[in-house]
């Protein structure tokens, strides 16, 4: 079954804006926020809700979850089209931030990711590998006033 060209990004932070990023079980040195495509009838919120459950064991609806009311379309990386239906190129991504009050422990989902790091937002924008999540970590400063 091929997955939909339709995603959620959620950027989990503190209210001091550390970051939590994870380093992909399928590409070492690829870091990224959660992130995942929609299942058959899902909303893009109802998506996010499930990724962060699914990929950090968080329950999303016990924080400060937010619908960012944005979204960005990126060609689907070449390594990963395979997933899509063929001629499939492009992803439309809706964003989302998650504000916790402070770093807490994270339950990998080990099929996915290997390790963790809450870090500074800026230095989050370095390390994650897609331009998706650099912007998307570049508007959580903006919206606290703040450039990288």
């Amino acid at each position: 079954m091929f997955k939909t060209p339709i995603s959620a990004l959620i950027l989990i932070h503190t209210t001091d804006l550390q970051v939590l990023i994870m380093e992909r079980a399928d590409k070492a040195g690829y870091w990224q926020s959660v992130t995942g495509s929609l299942e058959a009838g899902e909303t893009p919120l109802h998506a996010a809700i499930r990724e962060v459950y699914e990929e950090t064991g968080l329950d999303a609806t016990q924080y400060n979850l937010q619908d960012w009311k944005m979204s960005n379309v990126y060609e689907i990386y070449e390594h990963w089209r395979y997933r899509y239906a063929p001629g499939v190129m492009h992803n439309t991504e809706h964003l989302f931030g998650l504000e916790l009050a402070r770093p807490v422990p994270i339950i990998l989902a080990p099929d996915e990711h290997v390790q963790y790091e809450w870090v500074d937002w800026r230095e989050a924008a370095k390390r994650v590998f897609s331009w998706t999540n650099v912007d998307a970590i570049t508007k959580l400063g903006e919206r606290h006033g703040l450039k990288l």
